[in-house]
């Protein structure tokens, strides 16, 4: 997690001094529009470094990076209007060799915790009672060839 997404952090190294979740209900201003993109930019800088550092680090019979799972993306697809569907989330990692990467997948409709429920499942985390709603709104594991 890089941050909280209602966080008020300003970013003085961008020359933005609004603070970050106020300037994502920017009501079409493309004054504000335009900081969010810079934000997000530095964001997704920091995210390709991270990975980057991941698949340089060895780790047994591949990297860190080979290894592990990442999500990045929002709760969101768009913050203005606070749209909680066709999320942009990237799942990265090659998870011990059970996710294939290099592809663009789109679940219409199905509910992020999906995957995240797929991800415990591929990391050998008991799952038992996330499907109960009264947990989550999960409404089955995601099919492991298609991630």
């Amino acid at each position: 997690m890089l941050f909280r997404s209602q966080n008020t952090r300003v970013y003085r190294e961008l020359g933005i001094t609004d603070a970050y979740h106020p300037l994502t209900h920017h009501q079409h201003d493309a004054a504000k529009i335009e900081k969010v993109l810079k934000i997000d930019r530095l964001h997704t800088e920091v995210l390709a470094y991270f990975m980057d550092k991941m698949k340089s680090t060895p780790d047994g019979d591949g990297t860190l990076l080979d290894h592990s799972m990442i999500v990045y993306g929002s709760a969101l697809s768009d913050g203005n209007m606070h749209v909680h569907n066709d999320l942009p989330i990237l799942l990265a990692g090659g998870g011990s060799g059970q996710l294939k990467g290099g592809r663009h997948i789109r679940y219409n409709g199905t509910p992020m915790s999906n995957m995240l429920l797929t991800m415990l499942d591929m990391a050998k985390i008991p799952t038992e009672g996330y499907l109960d709603p009264k947990y989550s709104d999960a409404t089955g594991k995601l099919d492991i060839l298609t991630l």
